[in-house]
């Protein structure tokens, strides 16, 4: 189907590889996500497109207006890692099929527009510039292509109008396309950290999309690169690694979509996945100007302390205006959780699940090694206790904010709890972070 697909080594997993190129990926833990496009002129979210069945010639003319006057992507990449994010991946091609960066299989692109250059080769250097993993987003769908289903396709914008049949149209030639365009992702901007592809639906997954001879290409082309599930899956799914039986197109990680798994996510043998979850700050990934339903970064702070604690990464969406620049919502949403982060970051990098600690009422409990992340919530009523922790293996316990002591509370070591250990926060019945406030509890090893 591909020209010289056979050049490329086909590949065949190895869990050891596997293992090793996950590592950073897991040590990170948080990451960004940016949905920027033609649909952010309309604002009415990155589906409009398909949402409101907008006609082709209706749409088309965005690009005489996508000028990207305010796009800063040294800004972008400033405010992910003030925030704490380690990552940032960024749609160079969303389901409209317009491209961000310089195709040479498509006139439906960015520098065919006002902006009149490769907006990908400024994202990548920005990213690099800053110590930032590369992400890049690319569709599986594609509603501008000629030869993707339109009539009865349940998310074309044509799919209601029996005038825009499929007789004609050839599957093999778009799936061709598919690859020519990854294999330039691929090929001209150096190194690439994750590619996130999006989405597979009905029976519109794995070889429907050529999936084995398109991954086989991109780990070729990029070793190590870190690719996610939805080649087989969707924000639902699980995929073949889940099931202990990956294909050759299998996700690296799970993505579970607007949700946090509740118990963490193992596969069918009971083993730990590596998964990440991705969530919109507002109700839209790309930008809505009408959308000012926030979450407040105390509830954002503590959802990626969830997902830490059951093992995951969390992902989070900005949505880029018309003109290229973070809502003013978002940037103070990050510049929020950035002070936490600063404080608390040996909290989230590199920790995983306290498996043997149980979640606390008041919080959360994270660890790295034999460092146990206590992460309080709202303050108790008397001395915190330190359910499932040995009092006789602790170490010693501290504010992991400004590193004072908290001692152990002796008041109660011959109470009625005698194998509980409990710490003194002091007479201050106000946490010193109202959001999380995050003790460290060394322990013996």
């Amino acid at each position: 189907m591909y020209q010289d697909r056979d050049k490329y080594q086909k590949y065949e997993f190895n869990r050891e590889e596997y293992n090793k190129r996950m590592e950073w990926y897991q040590d990170a833990r948080f990451g960004m996500f940016i949905h920027w496009g033609l649909y952010s002129i309309p604002a009415r979210g990155e589906w409009v497109r398909s949402v409101e069945e907008i006609p082709e010639e209706e749409y088309l003319p965005f690009m005489k207006e996508f000028d990207a006057r305010d796009y800063d992507p040294k800004q972008w990449a400033k405010e992910a890692k003030a925030a704490g994010m380690k990552y940032v991946v960024l749609t160079a091609k969303h389901h409209d099929g317009f491209c961000l960066f310089d195709s040479k299989y498509t006139d439906y692109k960015v520098t065919n527009t006002p902006a009149g250059r490769d907006l990908i080769k400024e994202y990548v250097e920005a990213l690099r510039a800053e110590g930032l993993k590369v992400g890049i987003y690319f569709t599986l769908l594609d509603w501008h292509h000629p030869d993707y289903p339109h009539y009865q396709d349940k998310n074309h914008p044509m799919r209601n109008h029996p005038e825009c049949g499929n007789e004609n149209r050839d599957f093999s030639r778009y799936v061709e396309y598919l690859y020519n365009q990854v294999e330039e992702i691929c090929t001209n901007y150096g190194k690439i950290d994750i590619i996130w592809f999006d989405f597979s639906y009905d029976d519109m997954r794995g070889e429907k999309w050529g999936a084995t001879d398109l991954v086989s290409m991109v780990r070729s082309l990029q070793p190590g690169i870190i690719i996610d599930n939805r080649l087989e899956a969707s924000g639902e799914g699980r995929g073949s690694l889940y099931e202990c039986n990956p294909k050759p197109f299998h996700g690296d990680f799970v993505s579970p979509e607007q949700i946090i798994p509740p118990e963490g996510i193992c596969d069918v043998e009971g083993n730990p996945m590596v998964w990440e979850a991705c969530f919109t700050m507002n109700n839209n990934w790309g930008y809505c100007a009408n959308d000012h339903y926030y979450k407040p970064a105390s509830m954002l702070i503590k959802k990626l302390v969830e997902c830490v604690s059951k093992g995951g990464n969390m992902i989070l969406n900005v949505g880029p205006d018309a003109k290229g620049k973070f809502p003013k919502e978002s940037s103070a949403i990050l510049a929020e959780i950035g002070r936490w982060m600063d404080k608390n970051h040996d909290s989230i990098y590199g920790c995983s699940p306290a498996e043997n600690i149980p979640k606390p009422d008041y919080g959360r409990v994270t660890r790295n090694g034999n460092k146990y992340y206590v992460h309080i919530y709202e303050n108790t009523l008397g001395p915190l206790p330190l359910i499932g922790f040995d009092k006789d293996k602790i170490v010693k316990v501290r504010a992991l904010d400004d590193g004072h002591e908290i001692p152990l509370s002796t008041a109660w070591m011959h109470s009625d709890y005698p194998d509980i250990a409990f710490v003194d926060l002091g007479p201050d019945p106000v946490l010193p972070d109202s959001v999380d406030y995050v003790l460290e509890v060394e322990m013996k090893e």
